[in-house]
């Protein structure tokens, strides 16, 4: 068996009137992200993360923030369309391993929900999944709540 880790990150800074996506799920929060798509910054960088660890380029490549077909998109189905991607590859995945920097709304609440949703889009356990959640202690940008950041890490499985 062959395995591959793929490394993912994405910001987006918090604005009034949007929603907040989050892991797939909508958290009820005065701003939300600001993006060409839903601004789900944890499915972005998964996404960031598979197609890095499948040698094909990065989310902006495949979908870029200037496609009209993108504009407003529901991150999980830009999710699915890079599993399709890396499934035509040969890989699935195998794991996943994120961390979400957030000073409010408090994440690790939501997190069930987060790896409830993604596991059947990803066709993996929800034990396959982890999703932490932090904060920069007030510092940065971050702690100035003026963004959210995500990091994840992507294990891709193909057999031989």
């Amino acid at each position: 068996m062959k395995i591959r880790v793929g490394f993912g990150f994405d910001v987006h800074r918090l604005v009034e009137g949007r929603q907040l996506w989050m892991g797939g799920i909508k958290i009820d929060h005065a701003m939300g992200l600001l993006g060409h798509s839903d601004a789900d910054v944890l499915i972005h960088a998964i996404c960031d993360a598979m197609l890095g660890a499948a040698s094909m380029r990065d989310i902006g490549y495949h979908f870029p923030d200037t496609a009209a077909e993108t504009d407003g998109i529901d991150s999980k189905v830009l999710l699915a369309e890079t599993l399709r991607l890396v499934a035509s590859k040969g890989y699935s995945v195998g794991n996943i391993d994120a961390t979400i920097c957030a000073e409010r709304p408090k994440m690790n609440p939501h997190i069930p929900a987060m790896k409830a949703c993604l596991a059947p889009i990803l066709g993996i356990g929800e034990d396959d999944i982890s999703i932490k959640a932090t904060t920069t202690e007030r510092l940065g940008f971050t702690g100035r709540e003026e963004g959210i950041s995500a990091y994840a890490v992507v294990l891709l499985c193909k057999g031989e």
